[in-house]
């Protein structure tokens, strides 16, 4: 498949297509690119504008069309030939017990890692940190579990909630937690779609009706990145009055896919260290062998704002 996964959230804008070239206007000017690079478009504006020729040309490019309403995917416009290619759906279907298992494995490893590294940067001197240090890199059979709980614990005492406990429908911080989430989960989406994976084939939660388990799946790892988000957002609102769902705190932790971290040897925003990540899990499945899938640690990356 081509290598742009190309992503349009202008507020207002003017998409379409001449000459073989994805061209995209707005009040700051015109800007044009290859069909034939571009695997997939994702368009997250809330008042863009499509020409029809764009569909008819991406069709013919293989281009997948993704339009989101508030960053969650809406509507999937595939081309005819492409939506019958289920050659990547049966190498999912296909996945050997053992690569399934190793992929989840990497995955849990990754989050508790993950969430590690930022425990210890709210809270270097917490003596909850060694033990959780030891389960995050050790083998313990529910260290996803031991490591939330530990983490859950250490955040709420570096905010002065010591009875903190995560519960979706527990209200105030939780409220600004779920947010952030379905807004990493939006990402993640788009970006499945963008590779072209089927979210409903997920590794380890379960299928439900209408749900996405393979997004569940991936975005373990970057929860951190919402989780920080959220903590510097309670930090600079310590009154408790102030943790609700607002248009500001909206627009705040919206923002958290751009800011820049180290996947690798580069330096990406979130969302394409998503995008990075998503893409090795593709061709791990598409090998049915794990050593292509990297997910993210902040091994070389700073916690900053």
């Amino acid at each position: 498949m081509s290598y742009h996964i190309v992503s349009i959230d202008s507020p207002q804008c003017s998409i379409s297509c001449k000459d073989g070239q994805l061209i995209c206007k707005t009040a700051e000017g015109e800007k044009k690119l290859p069909l034939e690079d571009v695997a997939s478009i994702i368009i997250t504006s809330f008042s863009a504008s499509i020409h029809s020729n764009l569909f008819l040309e991406a069709a013919k490019h293989g281009v997948a069309l993704i339009i989101c309403e508030s960053f969650k995917p809406v509507s999937l416009v595939l081309p005819a030939n492409r939506s019958t290619d289920t050659l990547l759906t049966r190498a999912v279907l296909k996945l050997s017990p053992k690569t399934r298992e190793q992929l989840w494995q990497k995955t849990i490893d990754a989050k508790c890692q993950n969430q590690l590294s930022l425990a210890e940067h709210i809270a270097p001197n917490d003596e909850r940190l060694e033990s959780m240090r030891r389960t995050a890199f050790g083998k313990k059979p529910h260290k996803e579990a031991i490591c939330a709980k530990s983490f859950w614990q250490i955040l709420g005492r570096a905010l002065d909630q010591e009875n903190f406990v995560r519960e979706r429908a527990g209200g105030g911080l939780n409220n600004l937690l779920n947010y952030g989430y379905a807004v990493l989960l939006s990402t993640v989406l788009q970006k499945l779609f963008g590779v072209g994976l089927d979210p409903t084939f997920g590794l380890s939660h379960v299928a439900r009706e209408r749900s996405t388990p393979l997004a569940y799946d991936l975005m373990e790892p970057f929860r951190p990145c919402v989780d920080w988000r959220v903590i510097q957002w309670v930090k600079k609102h310590s009154e408790e009055n102030d943790w609700q769902v607002t248009k500001e705190f909206r627009g705040w932790v919206t923002g958290f896919p751009l800011e820049r971290i180290d996947y690798l040897d580069f330096t990406l925003e979130i969302q394409g260290c998503i995008e990075g990540v998503i893409r090795g899990f593709r061709r791990s499945v598409m090998e049915n062998q794990a050593r292509g899938y990297r997910p993210w640690t902040p091994r070389n990356s700073k916690w900053v704002g």
